[in-house]
């Protein structure tokens, strides 16, 4: 694909203050000399800025990193994530042309761009709201016809619904990414055939990546401190989860709040040393409940089934697990620059990359949480189920900001 830049060049670019602050802090992520390995990200944020990338914009990235202006320009035109052309001021459209998707009917999702936005890519609407291209494959074979909006990706496409989300960014709106037939994931369009217990879509109302999506809430927000097109507000929280339905069978299940082993399967503890011993089930074949866990954590004891926890104790009365409680979420760290969060042990830079991707930047942010959103967290960092009440981050972060408890 020959890509060039536009001939019609602005006279010069300059970061905005903030976003200048936010390039810095990438360059600091790499050791010294190295500063050119930031190019990705802040020829990106040149583009959010400014809605495309313009030779100025490449060249002056290329100046903050020390870079020649040829090495920068290879990169910007070697991306097509990298628009080298004024694009539409609301979104701009990527439909995927290859041939899982050609075969589903990309053909005709082309054709509406062509008759809704412009005849020809790359060219803008009548009103300068929207532009469209055909891009190489973007890896969601599974969930073809697909198109690639800002940052997220919409599936499953047909023209139909393809002109309902034309319309609702022209009614400055962000419609919901993800497949667009009611398809929880990429399992088959009639449904799953195999494992049909653990993908039971209606326990989630959407797959990990749309509710991240729905989380950040920056689709096709334009970070340049003065226009946000869209209805989407810095702090977004997600839509409820659905109710989950009661379990039938025996077998634990991982839910948020409990802790799990690697396979996903929940950990049952010991009782605390202080507790007395229940006397154990008079039948061997008599299994063990966990105890649901309390607003402050996971249980910490077991009892039978069905029986006393002593000759004059009742068993302890389950406890409801506590709700998903969604934290208020920041696009950006203040100032442009986020606290180290793997001052808190237990939490490594993986799992700092994760809550960075969800929104949490700070430690105050982390010393606020209740259950609810210690609960919100765990089940969007699986591997972190349980880590955050075991390693304490809530006391830890209240700690470290000489927040009370």
């Amino acid at each position: 694909m020959l890509r060039r830049l536009h001939h019609d060049q602005p006279d010069s670019f300059a970061f905005t203050p903030a976003n200048r602050a936010w390039a810095e802090a990438q360059m600091k992520k790499y050791p010294e000399g190295r500063q050119a390995s930031a190019i990705i990200p802040l020829l990106w944020r040149a583009q959010e800025q400014e809605g495309w990338l313009s030779k100025p914009a490449i060249e002056h990235v290329a100046d903050m990193l020390g870079m020649p202006y040829i090495r920068a320009l290879e990169v910007a035109t070697f991306y097509f994530m990298f628009q080298l052309a004024p694009v539409g001021r609301v979104a701009h459209i990527q439909i995927c042309g290859t041939t899982p998707c050609m075969l589903r009917g990309a053909e005709d999702l082309v054709a509406l761009c062509q008759a809704r936005i412009a005849p020809e890519p790359h060219q803008l609407s009548a009103d300068g709201a929207l532009s469209w291209e055909e891009v190489e494959c973007l890896g969601a074979c599974a969930n073809a016809p697909m198109a690639q909006i800002g940052k997220d990706y919409y599936e499953d496409l047909s023209p139909e619904s393809l002109g309902r989300i034309l319309d609702a960014l022209l009614a400055r709106e962000v419609p919901v990414p993800g497949p667009q037939t009611g398809r929880f994931a990429s399992e088959p369009a009639g449904g799953p055939t195999t494992l049909t217990r653990w993908n039971d879509a209606g326990r989630q109302p959407h797959n990990a990546s749309v509710a991240l999506a729905l989380a950040i809430g920056d689709t096709v927000k334009r970070i340049d401190g003065t226009e946000v097109p869209l209805r989407t507000p810095w702090l977004r929280p997600p839509p409820a989860p659905a109710p989950v339905p009661p379990d039938e069978a025996a077998e634990p299940r991982p839910a948020a709040g409990h802790p799990a082993d690697e396979s996903g399967i929940m950990v049952q503890q010991a009782p605390a040393a202080s507790a007395a011993k229940p006397p154990g089930p008079s039948n061997p074949d008599e299994g063990l409940d966990s105890s649901a866990p309390t607003p402050e954590g996971p249980a910490t004891g077991v009892v039978p089934r069905g029986k006393a926890a002593g000759p004059t104790q009742p068993a302890p009365a389950a406890q409801p697990l506590a709700p998903e409680q969604p934290p208020p979420l920041l696009l950006e760290p203040h100032l442009g620059r986020g606290d180290d969060l793997t001052r808190i042990a237990g939490l490594d830079e993986t799992l700092a990359r994760a809550l960075n991707e969800l929104g949490i930047w700070h430690l105050d942010q982390i010393a606020a949480w209740g259950a609810g959103e210690i609960a919100w967290v765990e089940s969007r960092l699986g591997s972190a189920r349980g880590l955050i009440v075991r390693s304490d981050w809530v006391g830890q972060a209240r700690r470290l900001t000489g927040r009370p408890a």
